[in-house]
């Protein structure tokens, strides 16, 4: 419904004011549904901010002009005046479907695949310790996972505070993100100050970096390459599923009848993942995601080991060596040096 829905609107345009944080000015903006997203662009064609469909609220239900936000962050908000009643509608209606489409309290909707709870708890006691687990991890939906990646960020900024934003950093994020897709899903990318150790991805696909990658480098590839690294590390085990495993097999249990997890568990989930960070991922699975995304492993590599020594392997090996035809540019200079100022450094 929700992608029938979106095709309907994705040609939609209107103007609307923007702003980055709840001390910025606001700016006028053309918004425009796209694929999953809305795009905000200034008048200058250049690309503010993207929001996920799937995580956008409103800030004033009922009332015009329309005041919207991303979930969980209502210092960045978009204005829709009264007359742009179309897009307000679209916006409503795909709110609307996505809405329906999410599980309901004792009762996760997971493609017709579970009967009853019931039929969950039986063969939950029949399968073997980790079958329970791997059932979630197939069926559990990408707005569900957006939701749990968006209530850890909540918990895991009690530590790293909240994200760094300063004018521009958010178009530059967004450029840095369409450079460095996933192969699978989406993602967001979010400057933290402390906590978080380098990169680390969460179910739905945000990831959170560490400032020092932007701000103690004099290149993107550095940031860049952690930023693959936590790529891989999702794509050999599910963020999911890590999550599942941690908290038992209860909370998987929990999980396919309701739809739910408890606070508690995504608590002490967040604080394990900043008490035990993730390692960096094989040599050769690397040299295989600078290859596949086009980045340049040499810079990355002496990041981790200013000596080369322990990780002679990714400098003798980087695909875009001295000699070969270099990579498409990770940023412009000026999105680079304003991603370098994100945190106000």
């Amino acid at each position: 419904m929700a992608k029938t829905a979106l095709s309907k609107y994705q040609r939609l345009e209107a103007a609307g004011l923007w702003r980055a944080d709840a001390e910025a000015q606001r700016i006028d903006v053309i918004v425009s549904v796209g694929e999953a997203t809305l795009t905000m662009t200034d008048m200058r064609e250049r690309v503010q901010a993207h929001w996920s469909i799937a995580a956008i609220a409103r800030a004033n239900p009922g009332q015009r002009p329309a005041i919207y936000h991303p979930d969980g962050d209502p210092g960045e908000t978009l204005e829709l005046p009264e007359d742009e009643t179309d897009m307000i509608a679209a916006i409503e209606t795909l709110r609307n479907a996505i809405a329906r489409q999410r599980p309901r309290p004792g009762r996760l909707r997971l493609y017709g695949v579970l009967a009853s709870v019931a039929a969950v708890i039986l063969l939950a006691l029949l399968w073997l310790p980790g079958a329970a687990r791997d059932h979630a991890l197939r069926v559990v939906p990408a707005v569900k996972r957006a939701e749990i990646g968006q209530t850890l960020v909540t918990h895991l900024q009690r530590a790293t505070g909240p994200a760094c934003r300063a004018p521009g950093s958010n178009a530059a994020l967004a450029a840095l993100a369409r450079r460095l897709p996933p192969r699978q899903g989406g993602t967001r990318f979010m400057v933290v100050r402390n906590g978080v150790a380098e990169t680390l991805r969460l179910p739905g696909g945000t990831v959170m970096i560490n400032a020092d990658l932007v701000e103690d480098h004099d290149e993107p590839d550095v940031v860049a390459g952690h930023i693959i690294a936590a790529y891989l590390r999702a794509e050999a085990r599910d963020p999911l599923d890590r999550l599942l495993a941690d908290a038992g097999p209860m909370a998987s249990l929990r999980l396919l009848a309701t739809g739910q997890l408890t606070e508690e568990t995504l608590r002490a989930h967040a604080e394990r993942l900043l008490k035990f960070p993730p390692e960096a991922p094989p040599e050769a699975a690397m040299l295989e995601g600078f290859a596949h995304w086009q980045v340049r492993a040499k810079p990355y590599a002496y990041a981790r080991d200013i000596t080369g020594e322990t990780v002679l392997g990714l400098i003798e090996a980087d695909p875009f060596a001295r000699g070969a035809e270099p990579p498409p540019p990770l940023l412009s200079d000026g999105d680079w040096l304003r991603l370098q100022g994100i945190c106000g450094g």
